[in-house]
């Protein structure tokens, strides 16, 4: 996140870059028109972020927070849960903001049961991750914040426990986002944690953009931090161990962080987006240790060398040819990145030839993430954003704080359209900053949830996607095999109509948020899965054909295909 010195030596902007052309896109042959309709009211959900402004301009005001798709009841609806912060101290406004969890009642419709589910805590909350850490059939939920963290385990009948002390994983940093991951595959899910900078009211130092009123200052302005990684022992405790895995980085500023299998020995690998600092791309040397490649992989800086203010990220196989490529949201004059890879660990950003960088440069994006939102079996790209400094105007005319989401539609043959005709809801700018998809309303398209710093949520339903084919799969993995409950780490692939997809099961991603672990596949007119393959964690291969589409299916890693 960079402001201060930075805006003002970035006042000019390219002219060529302000304005580009849109290219026709080439258009599926079973084309449907998609709508994103915000159903946020009607749909029973009244959360509203409180970031505790009270003119002093303390460095975390501006950063939150994070959203979960999760079935935390496990009746079959996604459930949604919601980060907050709340006030500084001496300075209290209106009401106890508390983290706030929404039940679905499976109808399109929320109650809010953080009260009776005891995660009604408050806190100055940043980012959650949710996953089953301990294998016992429900999901639980990781909260980062300005610290210390909270982990509250699900006991499985719709309350939660705060355990983060006893377990270990209370990290007195400040934690952004965060993800759940089996890094030496004995089958329990372990704890990846960014940290950002060294901050407190203490600490708070002064900046300024105009030279006469504070602005938030560049994290430049800071200390970093390490990362943290804690091992899971399996018996609801955790060890730390960054520094034994080969991750320790005292000047670190990481906001955001995705995982991947990208050699496909079986083991997932690490990308970390920084703030102002290198990318990180740790690669797993298949024995509980990471070797970090971040340059050598041409992630760690942008064409010119120089580190970009990377926020949210993400990772898919977008063109469906087996190379993965990675998504990372910068500040605005920076574009988003693309860093497609040449089917190895080797990668060349190609934000500008795929179109999306020049769309892009003027905003200033948090959350990102891939998903097939019209079920063409090609992933699209998601982007929600919003400026730091509410003056930003000042400085920069061109550059505004509220902005609109982007969302680039994948023409296929490595080109991204400005999809700027899904309705009038994404369009309304406002100061974004986590996302996260998922099938709340059980039609099989992906819906949309966005976090708005100091602000309400936002639920943005999905309207035409379903009416193309698709197949959703669930993973349930036996532990006693090595393979945790949730499957994280899995490698789906899905062969339908010619085409050949892959999923790999993440916890994390985006910007201190969390989607759905179901995985979503786009199958256009194709009303059959020709085959359907699901690599475990543990190696173990489960095979299936024939599958008839636009169901959800449970692959089981011992009963098979429910």
């Amino acid at each position: 996140m960079r402001t201060c010195a930075f805006l003002l030596a970035s006042l000019a902007v390219l002219p060529s870059c302000g304005k580009v052309a849109e290219e026709k896109a080439a258009v599926s042959p079973s084309a449907v028109t998609v709508q994103f309709h915000e159903v946020t009211q009607e749909s029973g959900i009244g959360f509203r972020h409180v970031n505790g402004a009270f003119g002093k301009k303390y460095l975390p005001e501006t950063m939150g927070s994070g959203a979960a798709f999760l079935d935390y009841d496990g009746d079959g609806d996604l459930d949604i849960f919601l980060v907050q912060a709340t006030y500084w101290a001496g300075h209290r406004g209106k009401g106890r903001p508390t983290q706030a969890l929404y039940r679905n009642d499976g109808r399109g419709r929320f109650t809010d049961v953080s009260a009776q589910a005891g995660v009604d805590l408050e806190f100055y909350g940043q980012g959650v991750a949710a996953a089953d850490y301990d294998n016992d059939g429900d999901p639980d939920l990781y909260v980062t914040a300005v610290g210390p963290n909270r982990l509250f385990r699900n006991e499985g009948n719709g309350t939660f426990t705060e355990v983060a002390r006893e377990a270990g994983v209370a990290d007195e940093n400040w934690g952004t986002s965060a993800a759940w991951f089996d890094y030496d595959r004995d089958g329990w899910l372990d704890l990846f944690v960014c940290n950002y900078v060294q901050w407190s009211p203490e600490n708070d130092l002064w900046c300024t953009l105009d030279g006469v009123d504070k602005s938030y200052c560049t994290p430049e302005s800071y200390q970093g931090t390490t990362s943290r990684l804690f091992r899971n022992r399996g018996n609801g405790t955790f060890e730390d161990v960054t520094r034994r895995a080969g991750l320790y980085n005292p000047n670190g500023k990481a906001l955001g962080i995705t995982l991947w299998d990208f050699n496909e020995d079986g083991w997932l690998d690490l990308v970390v987006a920084q703030d102002t600092q290198p990318n990180l791309y740790y690669h797993s040397n298949g024995n509980g240790t990471f070797t970090e490649q971040g340059v050598t992989a041409g992630v760690a800086f942008d064409e010119n060398g120089k580190a970009r203010a990377g926020m949210g990220i993400d990772v898919a196989d977008y063109q469906n040819d087996g190379a993965a490529s990675i998504l990372i949201g910068n500040f605005s004059n920076e574009m988003t990145s693309l860093y497609r890879s040449d089917g190895s660990e080797y990668f060349t950003d190609y934000a500008v030839n795929s179109r999306i960088g020049p769309a892009s440069l003027l905003y200033l994006t948090f959350g990102c993430f891939f998903f097939d939102y019209d079920l063409d079996g090609y992933q699209d790209i998601f982007s929600v954003n919003g400026h730091i400094e509410n003056d930003i105007e000042k400085v920069q005319k061109n550059v505004t704080y509220a902005q609109a989401a982007l969302v680039f539609h994948n023409a296929r043959d490595g080109i991204f359209r400005h999809a700027t005709d899904l309705g009038p809801d994404l369009q309304r700018p406002i100061v974004g900053r986590g996302a996260a998809y998922g099938d709340y309303d059980g039609d099989g398209d992906l819906d949309v949830l966005v976090t708005e710093n100091h602000g309400p949520a936002h639920l943005y339903r999905n309207d035409g996607g379903s009416r193309r084919h698709w197949l959703r799969v669930r993973l349930r993995g036996n532990p006693a095999r090595k393979n945790n409950r949730d499957g994280i780490g899995a490698r789906i692939v899905v062969q339908a109509g010619g085409v050949r997809q892959v999923r790999v099961v993440r916890s994390g991603s985006s910007y201190c948020s969390q989607s759905e672990l179901v995985q979503t596949f786009g199958l256009d007119r194709a009303t059959r899965v020709e085959e359907l393959k699901v690599v475990w964690p543990s190696g173990k291969t489960s095979l299936f054909s024939g599958i008839d589409a636009n169901r959800v299916v449970t692959v089981h890693e011992d009963q098979g295909l429910l």
